[in-house]
């Protein structure tokens, strides 16, 4: 089955950090990412521009209006994802506990809904 491994984080602990633990985080994404390849779960990811590039869109009575910024005011911002493949949700969260910002953020654990033959 596969998840999706949404990354929560204060996007101004980011611009707190110093160039050489901002270095430290990226390794160690890195070698998660390594790991999750290696052993057959990963499926994509990506990390996101700021929030601040963030455009949020809504139709309303057939019109489209779009606002700057993110859907909801957070103390945490959606910084990333990763999909994974994992075979059952405790293997998912098991591979979640590694990514770097969940000892400082959160991650969420969302199991994808199958898409039915078209």
């Amino acid at each position: 089955m596969q998840y999706l491994l949404l990354i929560y984080a204060k996007e101004s602990d980011w611009a707190r950090h110093s160039e050489a633990e901002t270095g430290k985080i990226f390794q160690e994404y890195m070698e998660f990412s390594r790991g999750i390849r290696k052993s057959g779960h990963y499926v994509g990811g990506n990390a996101l521009q700021p929030v601040a590039t963030a455009t949020t869109v809504r139709v309303k009575d057939g019109k489209t209006l779009t606002t700057d910024g993110p859907f909801a005011e957070t103390k945490e911002q959606l910084g990333g994802y990763f999909l994974i493949e994992a075979k059952d949700l405790d293997e998912a969260i098991a591979i979640a506990a590694r990514i770097p910002d969940a000892r400082s953020g959160s991650i969420e654990v969302r199991p994808i809904m199958p898409t039915p033959p078209v």
